[in-house]
């Protein structure tokens, strides 16, 4: 029976590439035309294949149907939440998950920080998007025609001297990050705060939510903060493989730097202060 089930599996990748006939079939699965046959019909019945008035097959309209059901019922932060967990008491400091919905980007899960210091931040609040580095890695994502009117559409609040100017400065900085595969807010939205974020992305890639740690100076430099990179990241990986049900490595980065170098996104470091953290 697992035989069976197994090569009637190995027959969806295959119409996955495109129709197929019954005698390609075949020849793909090392097996006899009737045995083909047999199991092609079975899901037929099912919806998950569909033959075609040329009498060749395609995936069904059902397996559609029940990929699209599947990816509504996801809940990323269910998924996130057990590794927020983990990053956290790993490291120590904030960790938070954020998602974009439309102009704006939310925290959707937090864990805290075991110094005395907490975070401002609150679950379903908005980011300072043009500075947050969870903000950063969503709208890099962006396809850029998108990105720029998004860009043009936003104000530029100068929390900080180290605060995004105006949309071109922003732009050359979702284009870095889009690179890179990761981002920071060094000082951005609070000058004692630093960030880092990763995304965790879907089956087809693309960001579908943002996980950071961040700390503030009087706990930990940004150097330091930035050599966490990599646990971030893995984590993320981590998060988006569960999600979408596959091994972490099947995506490999396109960049992991073991000590990263800050990218400041203006003036000198912040200097240490007790103020609270805040949003990042």
């Amino acid at each position: 029976m697992s035989q069976t089930v197994d090569r009637a599996l190995s027959i969806l990748p295959l119409l996955a590439r495109g129709p197929a006939s019954l005698e390609q079939v075949a020849r793909s699965l090392d097996v006899h035309k009737s045995t083909a046959l047999r199991l092609l019909r079975t899901l037929r019945e099912h919806g998950m294949v569909y033959r075609q008035p040329d009498q060749r097959y395609r995936l069904g309209a059902r397996l559609f149907a029940l990929a699209q059901e599947a990816v509504e019922n996801l809940d990323v932060r269910a998924v996130a939440h057990p590794h927020l967990v983990e990053l956290g008491a790993a490291c120590g400091h904030t960790v938070h998950l954020a998602v974009r919905q439309e102009d704006e980007v939310v925290y959707i899960d937090k864990v805290d920080s075991r110094y005395p210091v907490r975070m401002y931040s609150r679950i379903g609040r908005p980011v300072a998007i043009t500075v947050a580095a969870v903000a950063k890695v969503l709208l890099a994502d962006l396809p850029e025609p998108e990105r720029r009117e998004l860009a043009r559409r936003l104000d530029y609040p100068r929390h900080t001297p180290r605060s995004t100017p105006d949309a071109t400065a922003f732009l050359e900085e979702l284009a870095r990050v889009r690179e890179q595969g990761w981002a920071t807010d060094l000082g951005g939205h609070e000058e004692t705060i630093n960030c880092v974020a990763a995304p965790v992305r879907g089956a087809d890639g693309r960001a579908v939510a943002a996980l950071s740690i961040s700390a503030p100076n009087v706990v930990v430099g940004a150097d330091e903060l930035l050599r966490l990179l990599p646990l971030v990241r893995r984590t993320a990986d981590a998060i988006g493989a569960e999600y979408v049900g596959r091994s972490p490595a099947d995506r490999p980065h396109r960049h992991e730097p073991s000590h990263p170098s800050p990218r400041p996104s203006s003036d000198p470091s912040p200097h240490p202060s007790p103020h609270e953290e805040n949003r990042t």
